[in-house]
């Protein structure tokens, strides 16, 4: 299915998540409640709720937020990207939509991430609906199972049916000979560069290097040559 693809059908997108909040004293008491109620069956006795929230509060989309949001393209064989991030959420998801509605897209567009039909999407939805932004017609798959999507995972791609398998995009850059994406911060450092080095910059310097190796090992697996950025 993926052979016959054309380039500029595909939208290749990365999201960087953080925590809502900075600080778990910064959260409204119900919210901690709720917090805690969500994720006492996948802490570890020995985690609290504040301990857990600093760790993973950025990838749950009810206690997250979207602080970067790269978009790739294939033009010429050259990738082009254009990146939405800072504080202000809702314009990132504004901004998002409007690219969506340029002239450049059509109805058959694919959106195409790492992990993407289990995060990036729905994710990415889930935050639209919580901001009150209008939901583009390529994000409306509320109620559809994950096979049932049409867009484009690479995780998935290489799963081959395997759904109890999990490869990381670094580790797919490594074997097809690819260069790291992760050789200045990995995601694990996102939120601490946010909120305590106030450096959205580098977060969007490796959101991009992101799709950069996104695209390439996408390339990799249609046999074609990775490209450059314009």
């Amino acid at each position: 299915m993926i052979f016959n693809i054309p380039s500029k059908q595909i939208l290749f997108i990365d999201l960087e998540t953080v925590p809502e909040f900075e600080s778990w004293e910064d959260l409204p008491e119900r919210t901690q409640i709720l917090w805690e109620k969500k994720t006492q069956f996948q802490r570890k006795e020995d985690i609290s709720p504040e301990e857990y929230y600093y760790d993973k509060a950025g990838i749950l989309s009810e206690f997250g937020k979207i602080i970067c949001l790269s978009c790739g393209l294939i033009i010429d064989n050259k990738i082009h990207i254009k990146s939405f991030y800072g504080s202000d959420e809702p314009q990132i998801l504004n901004d998002f939509n409007t690219l969506l509605n340029s002239n450049y897209f059509t109805t058959n567009l694919l959106l195409c991430a790492h992990n993407g039909k289990e995060f990036d999407f729905p994710y990415l939805a889930r935050r639209m609906i919580i901001n009150q932004v209008k939901l583009p017609p390529i994000l409306q798959i509320q109620g559809k199972k994950p096979w049932e999507i049409p867009h484009l995972d690479t995780m998935d791609l290489w799963k081959f049916g395997d759904h109890k398998h999990y490869t990381s995009l670094d580790l797919l850059a490594n074997i097809f000979n690819l260069p790291t994406p992760k050789d200045e911060m990995d995601g694990g450092n996102v939120a601490h560069v946010y909120y305590k080095d106030k450096n959205i910059e580098k977060i969007r310097s490796y959101c991009e290097k992101d799709i950069i190796t996104l695209i390439n090992v996408f390339r990799k697996m249609r046999y074609e040559e990775p490209l450059e950025r314009e």
